[in-house]
């Protein structure tokens, strides 16, 4: 092997805490109605997730259950303990999930007796005041069953570019330019800058499926990524979520330099499940 592989492991950093707005009352015409409080029913949506995807996971079920009116507007989402248990997720993962439904607009959260989070989404998605200060959604993103297919057809071609890359033999050349790319990824992440963040993570995907050798290949995770790029740049930046990916990126691409086939795939895989169930649940 090349003595281009990185110096050392990257450790991925612990997520910051989110700091979304609480709220004293509940704004007018967002208070709870008269069924709020109430024990829901069980639901199929609200069973556990996996221990893996516990994050991202319970994002998707709780969003999700918003948006198909389990949860309608006006009411309130089940006490924490009866919802960590239902999910079998710990309080503060459901705690951080909550944080990304206040960030994506759907539900507000208001402090001490007879507090909780209140559901406000009403159908129509909320603009997100982005780092850049963009608060716009585009209309023409794909949703339902296109948006589902872009993540499976992801979900195919990135795991496959980077098993094809872990099983060829890189020039020296090919592993620095790896390396750099994951390089810039981490460093724009230092930095919370989102855009900068976004585009390196997309370099770094595009690099992997050029190494890969299959050009076909390289086309369409270039094709995926730049819908991908416009997805991303539609749901809140999540720190829990970017601490995951970070990890992520860091054993992928430890995998493709260590001929790691297998395991590049694997980690590739979990990668993008974790990236589809975010836009699953809260773009639908």
């Amino acid at each position: 092997m090349s003595d281009s592989m990185p110096a050392a492991r990257r450790a991925a950093p612990t997520a910051p805490r989110e700091e979304s707005e609480q709220l004293d009352d509940w704004p007018a015409g967002d208070a709870p109605d008269e069924t709020s409080g109430l024990v829901l029913a069980p639901t199929p949506l609200l069973r556990p997730v996996r221990h893996a995807d516990a994050f991202e996971g319970t994002v998707e079920k709780l969003a999700t259950a918003i948006r198909l009116g389990t949860f309608p507007r006006g009411s309130m989402l089940p006490p924490e303990r009866e919802l960590a248990m239902s999910l079998g997720v710990a309080r503060m993962t459901l705690r951080e999930a909550i944080a990304a439904l206040r960030q994506a607009g759907m539900v507000q959260t208001r402090r001490g007796r007879g507090g909780g989070s209140l559901v406000v989404y009403d159908g129509h998605p909320r603009s997100i005041t982005r780092a850049d200060g963009d608060a716009s959604i585009e209309p023409d993103l794909p949703t339902g069953p296109e948006l589902v297919g872009l993540l499976d057809f992801r979900r195919v071609v990135e795991p496959g570019s980077a098993y094809l890359a872990a099983r060829r033999a890189l020039t020296g050349a090919q592993r620095a330019e790896l390396v750099a790319a994951l390089d810039t990824l981490t460093e724009a992440a230092d930095r919370a800058d989102d855009g900068a963040h976004r585009v390196a993570d997309s370099r770094l995907h595009v690099t992997i499926a050029r190494l890969s050798g299959s050009a076909p290949l390289a086309e369409g995770v270039s094709r995926c990524q730049g819908v991908l790029h416009r997805l991303l740049g539609a749901i809140p930046v999540l720190p829990p979520n970017i601490a995951h990916s970070r990890a992520e990126h860091i054993e992928i691409v430890d995998a493709v330099l260590g001929g790691d086939a297998d395991g590049a795939r694997e980690v590739a895989e979990r990668h993008c499940d974790h990236t589809s169930a975010l836009l699953r649940g809260l773009l639908g």
